[in-house]
């Protein structure tokens, strides 16, 4: 099962204040775990929401491109990771073992193609690759 997981923003991302070399450190040990275990598939940070855009899209399909930062800092992502995992439970326990201090962690599993049903007919199937 593959699952994402997203590092929320905090105020200090936002401002794009770095982790301390504890933080830094404990983080990357955090890593290495997962690496070793082949949970962690890829991941990053992000830079603060000041140096993103947003694109907005009508009913129509105009655009428009909105210039960061945004307001919203708890509804932000600072960073993430794609694992691979058992069940949703095993990421749970993997991301309550994370260094984390003053922050929250948004864990979602990905659609497979079993979600999608009778919809995703077999010749849709094979164009996507599912």
């Amino acid at each position: 099962m593959r699952i994402m997981i997203l590092g929320k923003a905090t105020e200090d991302t936002e401002r794009g204040v770095p982790p301390t070399a504890e933080e830094f450190a404990a983080m990357e040990a955090f890593n290495e775990e997962l690496a070793k275990a082949g949970v962690v598939l890829a991941g990053d940070g992000l830079k603060p929401s000041s140096a993103g855009k947003r694109v907005a899209f009508d009913d129509n399909g105009g655009s428009s491109v909105l210039d960061g930062p945004f307001a919203e800092t708890k509804e932000l992502v600072a960073g993430y990771q794609i694992w691979e995992v058992s069940s949703l439970e095993e990421a749970l326990e993997w991301v309550r073992r994370a260094p984390i201090r003053n922050g929250v962690v948004e864990v979602r599993p990905f659609y497979t193609a079993e979600d999608f049903g009778e919809a995703l007919t077999p010749e849709l199937r094979e164009a996507t690759g599912g």
